[in-house]
Order: C-alpha cells, then sequence, then structure tokens
C-alpha cells in the first residue's frame, strides 16, 4: 500500500513540474480613449529567448532581460525558429512586476502619437541586446490599423 502511495505522489510531482515556459498576452485597443477591443492569447516563447533565459540564470546578465516591445506587420504562424519582429515599431516596456509566484508581468502602451499608419498583426517582447524573447499574432488574422486616434494598453506575462 506504501509503495502505491509513493508512485500516486511521484506522479503528481511530475505533472506539477512538467509544464512548459509559456506567456499570455494581454491587450485593450482603445479608440478616441474609449475601449473596443480586449484580447488575451497564449504566445510563443522562441528558442533564441529560451537560450536567453539559460544564460541569464548561468551568470550571463548583461543585455538579457527583457526592456523592449514591437509590433508588427507580419501576420505568418510563430515558430520556435524566429528570431525577429517585421516592419517593428519598437519602444521600451512601461515597468514589470511579480504578479504570482514564477511569474512576470510586463507592462506597455502605445500611445496615439505611436507607429501610426501601421497595420499591426505581430508583438515581440525584445531583450536589451536587441534578441527576440516572444512574438504573437493576431489570432484573428485582422490587424490593428494603427491611427491617431487608437492607443492600446497591455501587460504580456511570462508563467514559469
Amino acid at each position: 500500500m506504501q509503495e502505491k502511495e509513493h508512485a500516486e505522489m511521484k506522479l503528481r510531482f511530475i505533472d506539477d513540474h512538467s509544464r512548459q515556459i509559456q506567456g499570455i498576452l494581454k491587450y485593450t485597443v482603445f479608440r478616441n480613449g474609449i475601449p473596443v477591443e480586449d484580447v488575451e492569447e497564449h504566445n510563443l516563447i522562441v528558442t533564441v529567448g529560451r537560450t536567453q533565459m539559460a544564460r541569464l540564470l548561468a551568470g550571463e546578465l548583461t543585455g538579457r532581460n527583457i526592456t523592449k516591445i514591437s509590433f508588427g506587420t507580419n501576420g505568418t504562424t510563430p515558430a520556435l525558429a524566429d528570431t525577429m519582429i517585421t516592419n517593428p515599431y519598437t519602444k521600451n516596456i512601461n515597468g514589470f512586476s511579480y504578479p504570482a509566484a514564477g511569474q512576470v508581468q510586463f507592462n506597455w502602451n502605445l500611445t496615439t502619437a505611436e507607429a501610426n499608419g501601421k497595420a499591426i498583426l505581430e508583438f515581440g517582447l525584445i531583450c536589451a541586446d536587441t534578441t527576440l524573447f516572444s512574438r504573437r499574432i493576431r489570432e484573428s488574422g485582422k490587424p490593428i490599423n494603427k491611427e491617431s486616434d487608437i492607443s492600446l494598453e497591455g501587460q504580456w506575462t511570462i508563467i514559469f
């Protein structure tokens, strides 16, 4: 009996710790300050982003932290081999917080004065050394046609 209980405990331990790193991108699109769309989608942590994390854990601290967000025009499905955002508008994130154990949330916005004329289809988190960490496209496939009456506010949470 004790052996069976130990095996069940071991199985639960493995299940609880086998989750892969993941991200959740949440944002609101505003037109003239009024919310017109709320989005919440999971994103892909690309291979070079995973390499950044490994180097950060090993103590290679310079340039490995996430400092920027990019908005691009490529609607191609994200792939592990992705290394860049197409036709990017890149800006600093506003800050970060830790909403729960094993999570970091990056807060960002895109004002009415930024990226006007861009048909936004993709988003990327960018490290200080310009390495792409993660990438997400608009699941709807419909671009955000960014004009001076449109702004965005969002959070990108990475869950370990």
